[in-house]
């Protein structure tokens, strides 16, 4: 294996010149520069990314802590992430914490003492100290598709609220009345902020969200399950279960099959967080679509910001409805086909308030 000393005799210069191209220094000239790198290509020469990180004290390596490998949204989430970052001359070293703040506080903690550059984190709770003090100690960090309140961080999201009113405004046009929410964790913003979105939407249409119709779920699909059949075992069940995520969804989907019902003719389904396989279920799922793909790359950039000196930004994306079979739609709209991507709204990091 070629060593930096056989690249600077090919190239006939000094070591110190080949270090200074390796790490794209401006004081080497043209000529040198490109000596070297012709000299890099005949050998074969591939940089210790080690040694180099001791000298330049970084590794080019981000972390990502994402809530549940297990769910389609993160693994699109991820791989936007991974791919994104390789553009930008990053790796990604990935830690899943299965919805577990303790086993996220575990990753953040594993992934700042392997010296990473950045962390990028989807937060399961809304209380952890360690990232906390990770960002006033200075740590470049961004939340992706959730939040911490009071930690100074950028955030890249998508805002549902207006799909969830569209969401709304579909079903009760449909003809429904009663209509129900299995909600994520309260201790989440997305959990929280959904479940308000949906009974903001409601009151417009002057409807009520009864205790009844909210059901306590964990973005898990055992506890769509658990709530719906709960749901279906009211004196008046609801005419429409919403899922605020799409592993609660096929729970709820679980369940209903199981008392051998039929959606949408005995409980309409819909989701929030679109999933590749929702057009395939019978009948194919409505559903609440997050740009994930555009929200990994964005997470991304707005940490490589951070890392390299520039101002980050804050993103929000709209989430779109997508109308499919599963509320009783005879056929979906030809508006409801997916939509070129939106340019995001990009802010400036603002310290918010608990």
């Amino acid at each position: 294996m070629a060593s930096i000393k056989d690249v600077a005799a090919a190239a006939g210069v000094s070591v110190a010149t080949v270090s200074r191209v390796l790490n794209d220094h401006p004081s080497v000239s043209a000529d040198a520069r490109t000596r070297v790198m012709t000299a890099v290509a005949a050998l074969g020469y591939r940089p210790n990314a080690v040694a180099r990180s001791l000298r330049t004290d970084q590794t080019r390596t981000l972390g990502l802590v994402i809530s549940d490998v297990l769910n389609p949204y993160f693994t699109e989430l991820a791989r936007s992430v991974e791919e994104e970052a390789r553009a930008l001359g990053y790796s990604v070293i990935i830690g899943n914490a299965d919805e577990r703040p303790d086993l996220q506080d575990h990753h953040v903690r594993t992934l700042l003492d392997r010296r990473i550059d950045g962390l990028l984190v989807s937060p399961t709770d809304g209380g952890s100290p360690l990232m906390l003090d990770a960002a006033r100690a200075g740590t470049p960090m961004v939340f992706v598709d959730r939040w911490i309140r009071g930690v100074d961080v950028p955030v890249v999201r998508a805002d549902g609220q207006g799909a969830v009113r569209e969401l709304v405004a579909h079903l009760y046009r449909l003809g429904h009345r009663r209509l129900a929410i299995i909600a994520g964790p309260a201790a989440t913003t997305t959990g929280s902020e959904r479940v308000e979105a949906f009974r903001a939407a409601l009151a417009e249409y002057g409807l009520d969200l009864p205790d009844a119709y909210t059901g306590q779920g964990d973005f898990q699909a055992d506890s769509g399950r658990r709530v719906t059949e709960g749901f279906l075992d009211l004196p008046e069940p609801p005419e429409v279960i919403f899922a605020a995520d799409n592993l609660m969804a096929l729970g709820a989907l679980d369940a209903i099959r199981a008392r051998r019902l039929r959606v949408p003719d005995d409980v309409a389904l819909a989701a929030f967080d679109d999933i590749p396989w929702f057009p395939h279920t019978d009948p194919p799922i409505t559903a609440i679509a997050q740009p994930t793909g555009e929200l990994g790359r964005a997470a991304v950039r707005a940490l490589v910001d951070r890392i390299e000196g520039r101002t980050p930004m804050s993103v929000t994306l709209p989430a779109r409805l997508v109308v499919r079979r599963s509320c009783g739609e005879s056929s979906p709209p030809a508006a409801a086909q997916p939509p070129a991507e939106p340019a995001p709204i990009q802010s400036p990091v603002q310290r918010s308030t608990s």
